[in-house]
């Protein structure tokens, strides 16, 4: 028996309209600012305001890239397989019309397009995916941390059954591929393009894709231009229009402070400012004064967690102390104070918008009682007089570094200090990370990926295929290793998709009651659009598509 195509996942509608909900204040979906009776109209250029570039992985290439926006940069000059409905987590058709997937999740076959060409006037056929997959396969051997590699796991091999049919596979199942077609990281290149060096790639020289934009040029730290390319014809049906982009071209610059980039979006020097951290409730108040709007979609992916280190000798070894600490920690204090009362309360360990997200909001609330309860059952003592608990002459002492102060790590930090935890913030260098995480020096530590499948946590927490053997190793101890990797597998074995629920309920509800993922914060992107911008639509991965936007008063 076959798989067919169109999966979709039991708890993302209700996920969405959850999310929806809670960002009442916000515009959550797919677009817009314009007037419903409004017509789209052709010409124009934006203006977009990133976050700054990242200097240690200046990269624009769909498969090496995890920088958020560079991501979305992507997602506008090259096409995928599939598409991810944002609404519902249901994978449809792009380049790809249709697909089967085995019953040992270890084959997918893709009909594909037969209209369809790169910008450079090059065909897309079944050979384009062959050489995408097997290239990206070379350079997930080649460069180590290459984000596209998690997509990838167990790839053996692509053939062409003929010009428009594709045959992938693998050599242990991973059902999380379907979704990895739609993402940006297996977005297809040219031909041209895999000649190239991984170098070479990362700087756009050499990138041509079947987008309805062109990658003109990106220079590290400074800037991203695209123009419009002139015969696009097979967007997915998530779009609301066919035909060209109605933009002539998309123009990115880099700006660091929060305040210049919402100072430029209000006096109509830049279109759109995407910021890297949610609009402080005064930024959104200054955004909406000018007369323009606030966009907003939970990325999908694991919430901005915490994560325990389990090793023995440290605090968060013992079971009851990391269950005291989750439960000291009150969310919704912390949502409205740092990003304002309608900001949405993390409810789990994913946020909302990832399919088959499990709300444990329950065993999340606030109880300091229990945690104090908790505490004095593990011997850890709060004398009379005292701010800090005590055991056998040692205080109660949990380290989290963090590369910046910040308001929500203060926060975090007084709100343990209510049950008699001193939470240490010392600063260190994101390049330090990686010593830091194999010498063990910390008892928590966040971590997050952004994707649009729950397989995504296994790349934190499943040694086999983690990001960071260390950090897994550290998150989860030896007694409960077994347990989470095998749901982890399950997950990835399972081509039905009750099967995959079942196994990622099964780890959500086990990461909890074992106080081994501590949720903090929902990760919400916002963005701050002008009046005259419409058309704003997010990706299921809550990346901008540009394609359907125009410019009205041009």
């Amino acid at each position: 028996m076959l798989t067919r195509h169109r999966i979709r996942p039991a708890a993302a509608l209700a996920a969405t309209a959850a999310a929806a909900l809670l960002l009442a204040s916000c515009s959550g979906g797919a677009s817009t600012t314009a007037d419903a009776s409004s017509e789209p109209v052709s010409g124009g250029e934006l203006n977009i305001e990133f976050f700054p570039d990242n200097p240690a992985f200046s990269c624009v290439d769909p498969f090496q890239v995890y920088w958020i926006e560079h991501r979305q940069v992507i997602r506008n000059y090259a096409d995928s397989l599939t598409d991810q409905d944002p609404e519902t987590g249901e994978i449809v058709p792009w380049l790809a019309t249709d697909w089967t997937i085995s019953d040992d999740g270890l084959a997918y076959t893709f009909d594909l397009r037969d209209d369809v060409t790169f910008s450079d006037g090059t065909e897309f056929t079944a050979d384009s995916v062959v050489l995408a997959l097997d290239n990206a396969k070379k350079t997930a051997a080649e460069v180590p941390g290459a984000y596209g590699s998690v997509y990838i796991l167990g790839y053996d091999h692509s053939a062409a059954v003929d010009d428009d049919t594709v045959e992938v596979h693998f050599s242990t199942p991973n059902a999380a591929f379907l979704q990895g077609t739609s993402t940006s990281n297996l977005a297809i290149l040219a031909a041209s393009s895999y000649s190239a060096t991984p170098e070479e790639r990362c700087l756009g020289t050499a990138n041509v894709g079947s987008g309805p934009f062109v990658l003109d040029s990106y220079t590290p730290g400074e800037g991203i231009d695209l123009s419009k390319r002139e015969g696009y014809a097979w967007a997915s049906e998530l779009n609301a229009h066919q035909g060209d982009a109605y933009l002539d071209a998309v123009h990115i610059s880099y700006v660091a402070e929060d305040s210049v980039r919402v100072g430029d979006l209000t006096s109509g020097a830049s279109d759109i400012d995407w910021p890297r951290n949610p609009l402080t409730p005064e930024q959104v108040a200054q955004v909406e004064a000018a007369g323009a709007t606030v966009e907003s979609r939970s990325l999908p992916g694991p919430a901005y967690n915490l994560y325990a280190n389990t090793s023995d000798g440290r605090v968060l070894a013992d079971e009851d102390v990391r269950k005291a600490v989750l439960v000291a920690i009150d969310r919704a204090t912390y949502a409205s104070t740092i990003y304002g009362a309608d900001y949405p309360v993390v409810g789990g360990v994913f946020d909302e918008t990832t399919p088959f997200f499990l709300d444990l909001s329950d065993q999340l609330a606030y109880d300091p009682d229990e945690a104090a309860a908790l505490l004095d059952a593990a011997g850890w003592v709060l004398e009379d007089g005292a701010t800090y608990r005590t055991k056998d002459g040692e205080t109660l002492t949990i380290v989290q570094p963090i590369t910046a102060d910040n308001p929500g790590d203060a926060l975090l930090q007084d709100q343990l200090k209510q049950v008699g935890i001193d939470l240490r913030l010392p600063v260190f260098q994101a390049s330090e990370r990686g010593a830091l995480i194999t010498g063990g020096d910390y008892d928590l530590l966040g971590s997050y990926l952004t994707r649009g499948d729950p397989s995504v946590l296994g790349s934190i927490l499943d040694t086999n295929v983690a990001t960071s053997t260390a950090f897994a190793q550290n998150a989860v101890p030896d007694d409960l290793r077994t347990a989470v990797e095998s749901l982890f597998a399950a997950g990835l074995a399972a081509t039905d998709s009750a099967e995959r629920e079942e196994a990622y309920t099964e780890v959500q509800q086990l990461l909890v009651d074992s106080a081994l993922v501590f949720p903090i914060f929902e990760r919400v992107q916002l963005a701050a659009v002008a009046a005259d911008v419409h058309g704003f639509r997010f990706t299921s991965e809550a990346f901008l598509s540009y394609y359907d936007i125009w410019k009205s008063g041009e």
